[in-house]
């Protein structure tokens, strides 16, 4: 499991980042794809969706970070990014 502190920004490219609630992360199937014990690698991309929202993320700096967009109930997409705490 990979656990990050996230912040969204809508509007402009220039606008400012507002912190968000943090995300965890643990994708497993045959191979872990974000292991148990760790964070995904480089360039692995993850894509959501259900009732709370929907995002596409994608992995930078060995998992320590990620950036990608985000769409939250009622609200319009959003860039979304994360900085690893764990």
């Amino acid at each position: 499991m990979a656990t990050y502190k996230t912040q969204i920004q809508w509007g402009s490219p220039g606008d400012p980042w507002h912190d968000d609630h943090a995300l965890e992360i643990t994708i497993a199937n045959r191979n872990a794809v974000v292991p148990g014990n760790g964070r995904p690698p480089t360039g692995t991309t993850v894509s959501w969706s259900g009732p709370q929202g929907n995002a596409t993320v994608t992995f930078f700096d060995d998992g320590a970070s990620f950036s990608g967009t985000a769409q939250f109930p009622g609200e319009g997409p959003v860039s979304y990014r994360g900085q690893a705490t764990s």
